[in-house]
């Protein structure tokens, strides 16, 4: 494809904090953005040139959105699939592309493709029961977690297995849906990958980072990682083999566990930039945001070199009360989301702060 020239439109769909990011890094390189949401004054909204409110399956709002923009992405994975149809129906190109969309969306799916690629994950099996679910655990043992497959982040959607007996109703718990049980991995840190392919097949990508979790919520990124130059490249073996088998185009996000032998044990996916991704703003000579907005434009992917050693905090919920200390701290880089309420668990914004 030909690269979009200075001028055209990216479509977002979703109006959260990264669609707002993705909207100031495409202003950046003179491109416009258009943001599609179900949300009424979304944080991304109101730094977009254009915003259409509307569900995700309003074909008639969808096919008007396709006319206005040059190629469609996502700030989140969980887009319904009719979504991405009626876009590429309208003739806009959707980027990455909807099977990426549909291996993310499922974790069943998306364990089944990393083990069927070679990557490696803790155990697993499919639920669909009370029933289903005991058996998995005479399988798989506990402690163990069942997740919703679809849906559920941020620690939603989850019910922790200690124990056999503690598994009386957990199927109920996470609201009786198709659900998968993974067991306990016991890892030394949790880190992540981020990459990216562009149109022409080239990759870029990041200096590994890790990453603590408080309430199964990101709380801080810091670089370099605790781990060794062997886990850092298999890491980035695993995310270019994933990309390839997508025809990926865009930034990719692979979270691992790192075990006490330096093997990782593959989490998850997102295909979209990602909260542990954060810190490239200031850390990194091309931050993701416009490194995503760079790949599906058609651009030459940018620099992802680390600029000094770096820790990324989140802003959550009451956190952001805070914020006149941060803009105080000089060593502090704030960035706010523009979220209108405050609620526990909530991302209001983040705090970056370099050490060269």
């Amino acid at each position: 494809m030909s690269a979009l020239p200075p001028g055209s439109t990216i479509g977002i769909l979703g109006g959260g904090q990264l669609g707002r990011m993705l909207a100031n890094a495409a202003a950046e390189l003179g491109l416009d953005v258009a943001i599609y949401t179900p949300e009424q004054d979304s944080p991304a909204s109101r730094v977009a040139a254009h915003t259409i409110v509307g569900d995700y399956r309003d074909q008639a709002k969808l096919t008007a959105f396709a006319k206005r923009v040059d190629v469609v992405t996502s700030e989140f994975e969980n887009v319904p699939a009719e979504t991405a149809a009626a876009l590429i129906a309208a003739g806009v190109r959707v980027a990455p592309n909807p099977q990426a969309l549909a291996v993310a969306q499922d974790r069943l799916e998306e364990k089944t493709f990393f083990n069927a690629n070679g990557i490696a994950t803790a155990p697993f099996a499919e639920v669909n029961s009370q029933a289903d679910l005991e058996a998995a655990l005479g399988k798989i043992g506990a402690p163990a977690i069942l997740k919703t497959r679809r849906m559920g982040y941020d620690g939603q959607g989850q019910a922790r297995i200690m124990s056999a007996a503690g598994a009386a109703g957990a199927f109920d718990r996470i609201g009786a849906r198709p659900a998968i049980l993974e067991g306990f991995c016991k890892f030394e840190r949790e880190v992540s990958i981020i990459g990216a392919r562009g149109a022409s097949a080239a990759t870029a990508f990041y200096d590994i980072c890790e990453n603590e979790h408080a309430g199964g919520i990101l709380s801080r990124t810091k670089l370099p990682a605790a781990v060794s130059a062997v886990t850092a490249d298999e890491a980035q073996r695993a995310a270019f083999l994933i990309m390839e088998q997508l025809d990926y185009v865009g930034v990719l996000t692979i979270e691992f566990f790192v075990m006490a032998n330096g093997a990782l044990i593959a989490n998850e996916m997102a295909p979209r930039v990602h909260n542990s991704g954060h810190w490239t703003i200031e850390g990194a000579a091309t931050s993701q945001f416009e490194q995503h907005i760079r790949a599906i434009a058609g651009w030459p992917l940018g620099a992802t070199a680390q600029l000094a050693e770096v820790e990324m905090i989140n802003l959550i919920g009451a956190d952001v009360e805070h914020w006149r200390t941060y803009a105080l701290d000089e060593d502090a880089h704030l960035h706010l989301y523009g979220k209108r309420d405050i609620r526990p668990g909530r991302k209001m914004g983040h705090v970056t702060r370099l050490r060269r």
